[in-house]
């Protein structure tokens, strides 16, 4: 047995427009581009499980997505009428763009944690401190005695220190590449080219 048949999503011909260039894209994010072309889809007439089969999606996501579309409807018809601005490709990615995930925001900002690692760079006996290198704890006192933070724990300033850290290779590739060359040398010295 079938429930109400689900509205229809009308694009409007800048709108299909719009989307077709989106989906063509090929520097657009992947989301963007997919949910795009999942649209069209079901603009062109396909039901849901249609479209769901169609990108081998679960039913909730095409769903989700057809939505999310149709509460954007009338922003985009909205935006589509005022021809003083082209607002309608930026709402159109905002609409099809994911949500903010809930979540706390960051303790510390950006500028915070480059302060910090910068202060992990200075030599610490120029801050008075008795030590000759580094620990945690050091620095976590020391970006709050210097008023970069309120407070810090000796752990997060070791995540900040850690996060940025290139994994070495497992070889000295500049001994390797020296003599490379060094044996190159030897061989033109023995009347090579």
């Amino acid at each position: 047995m079938s429930g109400p048949k689900a509205p229809a999503i009308e694009l409007s011909e800048k709108q299909r427009e719009v989307l077709l260039h989106l989906a063509r894209q090929r520097t657009a994010r992947q989301h963007l581009v997919e949910r795009a072309r999942l649209i069209l889809h079901l603009a062109n007439g396909a039901n849901i499980d249609q479209t769901a089969r169609h990108f081998r999606l679960v039913r909730n996501t095409v769903v989700k997505w057809r939505r999310r579309w149709l509460a954007a409807h009338a922003r985009l018809r909205a935006a589509e009428a005022d021809e003083t601005t082209d607002l309608l490709p930026s709402l159109i990615e905002e609409s099809l763009s994911d949500q903010p995930r809930p979540g706390a925001p960051p303790t510390f900002s950006a500028e915070q944690v480059a302060q910090i690692i910068a202060l992990a760079c200075e030599d610490p006996p120029t801050s008075q401190r008795p030590v000759s290198h580094w620990t945690p704890r050091e620095l976590a006192d020391e970006a709050v005695k210097r008023q970069i933070v309120t407070r810090i724990s000796p752990r997060q300033v070791g995540r900040f220190l850690k996060g940025g850290r290139v994994a070495a290779p497992p070889q000295p590739l500049l001994a390797e590449r020296q003599a490379g060359a060094a044996g190159a040398v030897r061989r033109r010295g023995r009347g090579g080219v």
